[in-house]
């Protein structure tokens, strides 16, 4: 048996999807898939105010980094007394949850017996998403059975993709932060082509950029996909305004054919877990609705109506 905190959302989904959720002890203050894990203790915590609009948030996050300092706290003497065996946490954005400095701060003092073993994750594209999944089951001593759920991924993804090898391909713009405009990278662009689109901004493989709204108007895309990091739908079209404000914004091909959708990124896009095939199915089911469509209309995603309501 082993003791597992996870801090990191989608970590604590793989850790359940291998089948370990009932030897999962401690969490992050974000983890909240499945709801059985809501009831573990949350160990970490925002140092700023996550209430507001998107672009408060942006400056308290910013000036944290600026100032170099954590933007999360870890509760080292929780995790003392939890006394795990594996913490899974990450290194690939210090905005996107606690990373792995912080942790190894919190453990460093640890007397009295082994130190935990670390799986710090750094998912920056489709393949490390996987391979993370890997990496995770390893360390849990199941790497047989993380190979063959990882295939078992794979196998979904390939069939989703085999649906619309054929259609027509929209330009998408994907939309991960409102105010101030950030453009999706990462895994991103990948899961854009495979549910076949073609990626208008970010690169796969890369953070995700920042952009002004004068070059997604300049590449009038035929799909906007608004999907910002840590946002459910009604967060998301409560900060639409931001955009429809803009005297440009009902001008865009994509809003004059109804055609901007609005994501849960906090479940699906910005979690790369075993629900990346979740998010490819609802990229899918936006851009290809004529393929079959799946089950994620009014859950994951939603069409956008200028009036701002999900």
């Amino acid at each position: 048996m082993h003791r597992i905190v996870s801090l990191l959302p989608s970590a604590t989904e793989i850790v359940w999807a291998l089948g370990f959720g009932d030897q999962l002890i401690g969490r992050s203050h974000e983890c909240d898939y499945p709801a059985a894990v809501k009831r573990l203790p949350a160990l970490t915590s925002p140092k700023f105010d996550p209430t507001g609009s998107s672009a408060a948030l942006d400056e308290r996050v910013k000036k944290l980094v600026r100032d170099a300092l954590s933007v999360y706290r870890v509760d080292g003497e929780a995790l003392r007394q939890l006394r795990p065996d594996v913490i899974v946490t990450q290194s690939q954005c210090e905005v996107c949850a606690v990373n792995m400095r912080d942790v190894e701060a919190a453990v460093a003092d640890w007397l009295g017996g082994p130190p935990p073993t670390i799986v710090s994750l750094a998912p920056y594209n489709l393949a490390d998403v996987l391979n993370d999944i890997g990496r995770v089951a390893m360390a849990l001593g199941v790497g047989t059975c993380g190979i063959e759920f990882v295939a078992e991924l794979n196998r979904h993804l390939t069939e989703i993709v085999h649906r619309v090898r054929s259609a027509h391909r929209p330009r998408v713009a994907c939309i991960e932060w409102i105010e101030p405009l950030m453009a999706a990278g990462n895994w991103m662009p990948e899961l854009v082509a495979m549910a076949g689109g073609v990626n208008l901004f970010g690169q796969a493989g890369q953070h995700s950029p920042w952009m002004k709204f004068e070059e997604l108007a300049a590449q009038d895309p035929d799909v906007i996909l608004v999907a910002p990091c840590g946002f459910d739908m009604t967060r998301t079209a409560s900060e639409m305004s931001a955009l429809t404000a803009l005297p440009q914004w009902a001008e865009l091909k994509a809003v004059k054919a109804g055609r901007v959708a609005l994501a849960d990124g906090n479940q699906y896009f910005n979690r790369p877990g075993p629900r990346i095939v979740e998010s490819l199915e609802i990229l899918t089911e936006i851009l290809h609705p004529e393929a079959g469509a799946f089950v994620h209309e009014g859950t994951g995603w939603c069409k956008f109506r200028n009036a701002g309501s999900p």
